[in-house]
């Protein structure tokens, strides 16, 4: 591990956001929301690597309870029940790092999808439109 080890972690209910402060004074502020749709769980990013998974419906989420693992991480259990993601101080500050333009590609990519930050269901009006083949059923255009 490279990070520093946060000296605090504060959960701001109202505002939906965690505050991560170290020792010499700096912070920063990560959404539930952006914590949630780039968690560090299989369920999300795969066994693989690579973009994770497209979680769309989640604006209004929260962080139920911030828990302790070790030295080295925290377990967030958001209120819609994901809970399977360990937040190391390394991942915290990659998220840091990163927000801006990650946060960037999330909206890029549910656009692409026809999906929304309010909606976890694909348009279907955004899927490739499908055409008929004689003998051979339905493909892709």
């Amino acid at each position: 591990m490279t990070a520093p080890v946060p000296s605090r972690i504060v959960l701001h209910r109202a505002s939906r956001q965690l505050e991560v402060g170290y020792a010499d004074g700096s912070s920063y502020r990560l959404p539930c929301e952006y914590l949630r749709v780039y968690s560090p769980s299989a369920e999300v990013r795969g066994h693989g690597g690579g973009e994770p998974m497209l979680v769309g419906g989640k604006r209004g989420v929260n962080v139920a309870a911030v828990e302790p693992v070790g030295r080295y991480a925290v377990r967030l259990r958001f209120d819609d029940g994901h809970d399977t993601g360990l937040y190391s101080w390394d991942i915290l500050q990659e998220l840091a790092a990163n927000q801006e333009a990650w946060w960037a590609r999330y909206l890029e990519r549910l656009a692409e999808h026809g999906m929304s930050r309010d909606s976890d269901l694909t348009k279907l009006s955004a899927l490739p439109p499908k055409k008929y083949t004689p003998g051979g059923g339905r493909r892709e255009a």
